[in-house]
């Protein structure tokens, strides 16, 4: 507990944490604030506005509170990446685990703690704006409640980072930029709330989201399923599994599609021959190639070529 709290029983309105003496030891704490300014206001001409963002992480801080009775007049969402949040919602105490986020809306009451015991780790974003509850419907944002089941991801911190450090480095265009990465928060978070990927948990959500930026990278290589599930501590078998649970296919199918559709690509755009493909995409036989393309698209490289072409110009001439 807070000296604040000892002696008064609650944390006033506009508790700031710099009145705290902590060391790096007890916690780690990187926010970054719009102008430079922590004080919250409602914007009412453009649509979407990032007013602050950051982090806050304890080791062996007890506990860190804040209740701000009357809640703000801007929007904040909270992800909570390690530990759980203790949240008083509509009266009633709520233990959120990692791997949730909680949405305010202006002027609800905000009151919640993290204690150190838990290794507690949560990201922050306060936002405002004359449509942002336009801009949540769009993205299938719930409105109804507090809490989001949105999982964990290492996504999302590295979207909550960026927005930070967009507010602390004010680079040309950050405020453009701040609004298109909360933007892309919310396609992830919709993303993880409506797929089945949501039934896997959020260790394997972020291993299996690893090895598709692997495989998107090296699918023209001779990718070798095995040593790459070695390579992260897994056998090949249970990789395969998980990565059929998280992506709907195989790992092979996966690296498949990525070099038929690539081939796809490269018929289309180029006069490249079908040899000249195979190799680009990852096969030195030609023939196999062909083999495998005209199973997945029921016609022959040329032929698809060909019909592609025919189809370009006629609607070119139209």
């Amino acid at each position: 507990m807070s000296i604040t709290e000892e002696k008064t029983g609650k944390i006033p309105h506009g508790f700031l944490f710099q009145r705290m003496e902590v060391t790096r030891e007890d916690m780690y704490v990187n926010s970054g604030y719009l102008f430079n300014s922590r004080v919250p206001f409602k914007e009412k001409k453009l649509a979407l506005r990032i007013l602050s963002a950051g982090t806050y992480q304890l080791y062996t801080w007890p506990r860190l509170p804040t209740w701000r009775p009357k809640g703000r007049v801007d929007w904040q969402l909270i992800y909570i990446a390690a530990g759980e949040g203790h949240f008083v919602l509509d009266g009633q105490e709520v233990i959120v685990p990692a791997g949730n986020m909680v949405l305010y809306q202006p002027k609800q009451e905000q009151r919640y703690f993290f204690l150190g015991k838990d290794s507690s780790q949560y990201w922050f974003v306060h936002f405002t704006g004359r449509m942002v509850k336009s801009i949540l419907k769009h993205y299938e944002i719930p409105l109804d409640g507090y809490i989001l089941h949105t999982g964990i991801s290492y996504e999302y911190e590295d979207l909550f980072k960026k927005m930070r450090d967009e507010l602390i480095e004010c680079s040309w265009g950050y405020e453009e930029m701040l609004t298109w990465l909360f933007r892309e928060l919310l396609v992830k978070m919709n993303r993880r709330m409506n797929e089945d990927v949501m039934k896997v948990s959020g260790f394997i959500q972020d291993e299996m989201s690893l090895a598709k930026k692997y495989f998107m990278d090296h699918y023209n290589e001779d990718v070798n399923i095995g040593q790459y599930a070695a390579s992260r501590n897994m056998s090949t078998s249970w990789f395969g599994k998980s990565f059929a649970a998280a992506a709907g296919m195989s790992p092979k199918q996966y690296i498949l599609d990525l070099r038929i559709r690539n081939a796809q690509i490269l018929l289309e755009t180029t006069d490249g021959t079908v040899s000249e493909i195979a190799r680009i995409v990852g096969y030195d036989n030609p023939m196999y190639f062909s083999r495998l393309f005209r199973k997945a698209k029921g016609l022959s490289p040329l032929k698809y070529r060909k019909v592609y072409l025919e189809h370009y110009h006629q609607e070119s001439e139209e």
